[in-house]
C-alpha cells in the first residue's frame, strides 16, 4: 500500500473512466480510494503509478483489470429481481412487439440483457417467456443476449449453476420445472439454455456495439447509475441505435433518462415504467 493517499489514485479512476465510462466523482473518493488500495496490496505495488502501469502493460492486466470491476461494481443480483418489470413483458410488452412482427411477417423475437452480471436476468426474462407465455411462444424464434464487461461473471453466467439463496424468490413448483439440483447448487435446465446466450462486452466501446442491433427489447437495469452525463449518453445513444423502431428499453427503478436523451417516450405500467423508442430515432 502506498505511503499516503495522493491525487496518483485519480490516474486509476480516470483510466477506467476512459476505458469503461463508469465514473466515480471526488464525493466517492474514499469508496474508489479503498477498492483501488485493495488491489495494491494484494499484488504487493507500492504506488498507483505502478499498478497503472500493470494493467497497461502487464500479461496479467485483463484479469486484473476484469478484478478491478468486481471491486467497483456491485454484482448483487437473483432471479426474479424486480418482478414487476417481468410481468409487464409478458403481460403487455412482449405482446405488442409479436402484434407487430406479424404484421411484417417474421416471427424473431430478440431480446438483450445488458450489464447481466452472472446471468440471473437473461435467464429469468428465458423462464418469463416460457413459463407466462407458454403457446403464444413456442412459434417464435426467441434470442436472449446477456452481456458484461467482466469475463469472469459471463463465465459464471455460461455455467448457469446458482445458490439457494440467489433463487429465493423462485416459487418452489417453477424452480423445480427450470432447475436441475446437483451438489454445486441449482443448475438452469436446457429449456433456458436454449434460449440464452453470453457474450463479454464493453458498453461505453462502440466497436463492442456494432453487431448488437435489431433488437426488440434491452434491459439495463441499475448500470447507467455508474455512467456519468457524457458517458451515459454516448451509452444510451447507442442502445437506441440497437433497438429497433418502437422497440422498449427498461432501466433499473432508480434511473431514469431525463436530459440524457429525447429519442424515447416513457411508458408507464404497473409496478414500473420502461421507454419506447419511437419511430426514425437511428441517427
Amino acid at each position: 500500500m502506498p505511503q499516503s493517499m495522493n491525487d496518483e489514485v485519480l490516474l486509476v479512476r480516470d483510466y477506467i473512466y476512459e476505458t469503461s465510462g463508469m465514473y466515480f466523482p471526488d464525493s466517492k473518493r474514499y469508496f474508489f480510494e479503498s477498492r483501488f488500495a485493495h488491489r495494491l496490496q494484494e499484488l504487493k505495488l507500492d504506488s498507483y503509478h505502478a499498478y497503472l502501469r500493470f494493467l497497461c502493460t502487464n500479461s496479467e492486466g485483463p484479469k486484473e483489470y476484469s478484478r478491478l470491476i468486481q471491486e467497483i461494481t456491485i454484482n448483487e443480483t437473483s432471479f426474479f429481481r424486480n418482478a414487476a418489470q417481468f410481468r409487464a413483458m409478458v403481460d403487455l410488452i412482449v405482446p405488442e412487439i409479436l402484434k407487430m412482427k406479424q404484421k411484417q411477417g417474421t416471427n424473431r423475437l430478440r431480446i438483450w440483457s445488458a450489464g447481466c452480471s452472472s446471468g440471473e436476468e437473461p435467464y429469468t426474462i428465458a423462464l418469463f417467456l416460457l413459463e407466462y407465455l407458454k403457446d403464444k411462444i413456442r412459434n417464435w424464434q426467441v434470442e436472449i443476449l446477456g452481456t458484461d464487461i467482466d469475463p469472469s461473471v459471463i463465465e459464471a453466467a455460461k455455467r448457469g449453476i446458482y445458490t439457494e439463496y440467489r433463487l429465493r424468490n423462485v416459487p418452489a413448483e417453477i424452480r423445480k420445472r427450470f432447475f436441475n439440483t446437483n451438489h454445486n447448487g441449482f443448475a438452469v435446465n436446457d429449456n433456458l439454455k436454449r434460449l440464452v446466450n453470453f457474450r463479454v462486452s464493453n458498453l461505453n466501446n462502440k466497436r463492442d456495439n456494432i453487431p448488437m442491433r435489431n433488437f426488440d427489447i434491452i434491459f439495463c437495469r441499475n448500470v447507467l447509475i455508474y455512467f456519468n452525463t457524457v458517458s451515459k449518453k454516448r451509452v444510451v445513444e447507442n442502445f437506441c441505435e440497437s433497438l429497433v423502431n418502437h422497440g422498449f428499453f427498461l432501466l433499473g427503478h432508480s434511473e431514469s433518462l431525463f436530459d440524457v436523451t429525447e429519442k424515447f417516450k416513457l411508458v408507464h405500467f404497473p409496478g414500473g415504467m420502461a421507454y419506447k423508442k419511437a419511430a426514425g430515432q437511428d441517427g
